[in-house]
């Protein structure tokens, strides 16, 4: 079969196509004929060597996939058939023709989704309903959402309102990226271009601060997010886009607010705890795909051959919403 192929460290332009071997199909698993998948900013990481693989899993790039059941293994439980639609979230290998994936990751595709569409879901939209999950989001809760044009921001901003009943405020890189967000539900936009976004934010929420903040940024906005919570506010950071290293009174404003911070990652989780989150995404988000309520949001789609310039849109910080790639 074929899959994306790169030497660790190269930049997009290296990237390639390689033949490799189809992989075999274990216990509990399927086989899926993947027709796309997508990029995220893991991927783009990996690449650059900064992302090590998990231990046993695949070190093909791709955390998504949609396609095809083309065999499944007879004593995997479920009512799964060859020839059924699917998506899946994986820990890795889908961006190649086939992939095999653990039963439990699977999510049937609603009828009025097509497969490139389906492909946009799994990585970022269960990473964002696990986000919101882990920081209890309640109806009438203020949710501020850093990269709000990303895949990971366009899903938190439906969530948020059309599942979760709380209001989205969004932090973008541009005026068009502001536009974007806004048609997708976001109530309060702002460009940390032009704005300062600390003071916006206590101005629309009359100087109480926000109940959640979604923080893929990290070093470079730990002080704005801490002062930018209400007291008792729940912070959930999933990616260090801005750096690591922090000096100051972090620890201090978190005792002083009752801030709780939360880390999270979702590929390194055990296949449990996936499978969980899964079937709660299935039962409370899902079926809003369904009737038309939550969209997947394509910024733009290339042929597994271009994978390389898909992964230059992204690190040139270009995207509103997923990147897809066409696999078959």
């Amino acid at each position: 079969m074929l899959a994306a192929s790169f030497e660790s460290g190269c930049e997009p332009e290296a990237m390639g196509v390689a033949t490799v071997p189809v992989p075999v199909l274990t216990p509990d698993h399927v086989l899926v004929k993947v027709s796309a998948s997508a990029v995220n900013r893991a991927d783009t990481l990996q690449r650059r060597g900064k992302y090590p693989v998990p231990a046993g899993m695949s070190t093909i790039l791709g955390l998504e996939a949609a396609g095809t059941i083309e065999a499944v293994d007879p004593t995997a439980p479920g009512n799964w058939h060859p020839g059924t639609r699917v998506m899946a979230l994986l820990s890795g290998g889908g961006n190649a023709q086939y992939v095999v994936v653990p039963i439990q990751h699977l999510m049937a595709i609603p009828e009025n989704l097509s497969l490139h569409d389906a492909a946009a879901i799994p990585e970022a939209w269960l990473t964002a309903f696990q986000l919101l999950t882990i920081a209890e989001t309640k109806p009438g809760d203020k949710v501020l959402i850093h990269a709000g044009a990303s895949g990971v921001g366009t899903a938190a901003i439906q969530l948020v309102t059309k599942v979760f009943g709380a209001t989205a405020i969004a932090t973008v890189g541009s005026e068009e990226k502001a536009e974007f967000v806004r048609s997708w539900g976001a109530q309060h936009v702002f460009n940390y271009k032009t704005d300062d976004w600390l003071v916006s934010v206590r101005h629309v929420t009359d100087g109480k601060g926000v109940n959640v903040v979604l923080d893929c940024v990290g070093a470079s906005y730990w002080e704005k997010n801490a002062d930018a919570l209400t007291v008792d506010g729940r912070w959930v950071l999933y990616g260090l886009m801005g750096g690591a290293d922090i000096s100051g009174n972090l620890l201090s404003k978190i005792l002083q607010k009752r801030i709780r911070l939360q880390g999270t990652t979702l590929r390194a989780r055990c296949n449990e705890y996936k499978a969980k989150l899964i079937e709660e995404f299935t039962a409370k988000a899902l079926p809003h795909f369904a009737t038309g309520e939550l969209k997947p949001v394509i910024d733009s789609k290339f042929d597994l051959a271009d994978i390389g310039k898909a992964h230059r849109r992204m690190e040139d910080n270009l995207t509103m919403g997923k990147i897809v790639l066409n696999i078959q």
